[in-house]
């Protein structure tokens, strides 16, 4: 699966210490030259900054070729991008927490996949506990409504059922 992204997943990833769950989830993940340019900002955090300063192999940067779509300019620079370039290279997803970006995108038939479906994927395949993970989601500048965060818990818990403990033979 060829995927696109925008900014926050990939700072979001970085920061929890979860970015590797990324080339095993999607074949190929591309990232507009605005979004490396909005993960070197002096406003990001310095973990992120370092990442992009010097990206994995699997991390492939791209420009966009030709002109812009005037529809997208009401979006931000990384956002404009990721959509562009998934029409551009025919890419199956964009990865993005932006409402309007996945409203934009969702228009335009590009499929959509947030961070929180990123952890939670990555969980399905035992690439990481998602409980913990999203506790240090929360622990950042991400929002989500809680009650998206609280159905994605429970979904994990109906997966994963402790066992019951037994009281011991006497």
């Amino acid at each position: 699966m060829l995927v696109v992204t925008d900014t926050s997943p990939i700072n979001y990833l970085v920061l929890i210490g979860h970015i590797d769950v990324l080339p095993v989830l999607f074949e190929r993940i591309v990232i507009p030259q605005a979004v490396v340019e909005e993960l070197r900002d002096e406003r990001t955090p310095d973990i992120v900054r370092q990442w992009i300063a010097a990206p994995p192999s699997w991390c492939a940067t791209q420009s966009l070729q030709g002109v812009l779509d005037p529809a997208l300019l009401s979006l931000g620079s990384g956002e404009r991008e990721a959509i562009a370039l998934c029409q551009q290279i025919g890419a199956d997803a964009l990865l993005t927490d932006d409402t309007r970006a996945y409203d934009e995108a969702r228009a335009r038939e590009i499929g959509v996949i947030r961070t929180l479906a990123l952890l939670e994927r990555a969980s399905l395949r035992g690439l990481l506990d998602l409980p913990t993970a999203i506790a240090k989601l929360q622990a950042t500048t991400f929002y989500a409504p809680a009650h998206v965060i609280n159905d994605m818990l429970a979904r994990h818990a109906a997966r994963n059922p402790t066992r019951p403990l037994r009281a011991p033979e006497p």
